[in-house]
């Protein structure tokens, strides 16, 4: 299935980015990035998905920025690693919807479920583009 991550996601084409899990439509990326793998969230009221009920359900960058402040998150300016803290960065497209979350791993790297497809360790830049848009906020916690 690289071929078809590679085709979506043209940033990573020579990339050193690795499949970490098989593809399923179990849990999508923002369940991912609250390192929950047993569930979708999206803040649709649909079987199955899930929502933090102290955040919108709205498609916007406030109410994504409030689920993960439920987790403890607050806004941070630098996508580097820093020591005693774990990190998020939401995406979001051109007219400020997002579109998907990455999870900072402890090597520094990040990992992202691709929608129904695998799960990555990519760097962070290398999924931006027109599939997923740009990076719009960081936020971290303490680990």
């Amino acid at each position: 299935m690289v071929i078809g991550i590679e085709a979506l996601f043209p940033g990573l084409i020579g990339k050193n980015y690795q499949v970490t899990s098989p593809a399923n439509d179990v849990y999508n990326c923002i369940a991912w990035a609250a390192q929950r793998d047993s569930e979708w969230w999206w803040p649709y009221d649909l079987p199955g998905n899930y929502w933090p009920a102290a955040a919108a359900k709205t498609e916007s960058i406030p109410a994504f920025h409030d689920v993960f402040v439920t987790l403890g998150y607050a806004i941070c300016s630098d996508a580097g690693l820093e020591s005693g803290f774990e990190k998020i960065a939401i995406f979001a497209d051109g007219n400020g919807i997002p579109t998907h979350a990455s999870r900072q791993l402890p090597n520094g790297r990040w990992t992202s479920k691709l929608g129904k497809l695998e799960d990555i360790e990519h760097d962070l830049l290398d999924l931006a583009g027109v599939e997923y848009g740009t990076v719009v906020l960081i936020m971290r916690r303490q680990a």
